[in-house]
């Protein structure tokens, strides 16, 4: 199993603990702020079942329906993602206002605060461990995942800080008010998620910095005249590169092979934590403008 699906077992394992202990004391004491996070863990549980789904059909080979893989599907679980999590916090707002127009006094509440304190705890080492995985393997989908969670230690902080709050003072609008900061603190985490997948969907360009490195590379190979029509795209691990590169006429066919050989395998050591698909045209002259033509009809 790779170390990917392996993170959204555990992921998925912890969650399901998470949901249990919130939900129980959530509905016990009547906390908006734990009940939300309940209802926060309950979703973080869906989305870790649904990235293990997505990981496990991303890994599959090329087929005669899928020329080029199923790669897209991580993007696509990480825009989903923060689909629910922005949904969610559009509930949390309304759950909070509900309870800031009509207060309701909270039980239970020192359960309610060694339930969060645990929670933290829990959390905390399933983020360094998410964080490790997307530092290693450069998975878009657990790099999600483990932003989400980490967006959950924040807001069981806040929740704890309700908590407490409301335990030294009594005032109950604590609960709904810091609610309403982990809804909005939500969105603000989402947008970014949701961005870099729609982002790569789209087939969007690599970044300046790492077309300049490609760049480099070519312009390094004097064998090479010019080149033109450099395109880049990313989909999940996978990072798609496709050039014309111009030699002298004169050249042989072999010898211009394995100067593109070369090339590739410099430009696929500049990101080795992906899987790079090269496309390389030879030219034994500029033609681009031509292509360019072309592309016009």
């Amino acid at each position: 199993m790779r170390l990917e699906k392996k993170a959204t077992v555990v992921s998925t394992s912890v969650a399901s603990l998470l949901v249990i202990m919130k939900m129980t004391v959530g509905i016990l004491s009547g906390s908006i702020a734990v009940l939300a996070s309940a209802i926060d863990s309950l979703l973080d549980l869906t989305v870790s079942l649904f990235n293990y789904f997505a990981l496990h059909n991303a890994e599959k080979d090329p087929d005669d329906n899928f020329n080029y893989g199923r790669s897209k599907i991580e993007p696509l679980a990480a825009v989903i993602e923060g689909t629910v999590i922005s949904l969610s916090a559009v509930f949390i707002l309304y759950e909070a206002l509900v309870k800031i127009a009509h207060p309701r006094e909270m039980e239970f509440v020192s359960v309610s605060i060694a339930v969060m304190l645990v929670s933290i705890i829990i959390t905390l080492f399933l983020v360094m461990f998410l964080n490790r995985v997307a530092k290693k393997t450069g998975n878009m989908v657990i790099k999600a995942d483990a932003l989400h969670y980490k967006t959950d230690i924040f807001s069981n902080g806040a929740v704890l800080l309700a908590l407490g709050l409301v335990a030294m003072t009594g005032e109950q609008l604590f609960d709904p008010i810091l609610g309403v900061g982990i809804g909005i603190y939500m969105i603000y985490s989402a947008m970014p998620i949701i961005k870099e997948g729609i982002l790569m969907l789209l087939d969007a360009a690599l970044k300046e910095d790492d077309i300049q490195k490609i760049k480099d590379v070519i312009e390094s190979e004097k064998t090479v005249t010019t080149y033109h029509h450099l395109r880049t795209r990313e989909s999940g691990s996978h990072i798609f590169v496709s050039v014309h590169i111009v030699f002298n006429v004169s050249i042989s066919l072999y010898d211009a092979h394995l100067v593109s050989d070369k090339l590739e395998e410099k430009i696929k050591r500049l990101f080795a934590d992906k899987k790079v698909h090269m496309l390389m045209h030879m030219d034994p002259y500029d033609d681009s403008e031509i292509n360019d033509i072309e592309d016009l009809y």
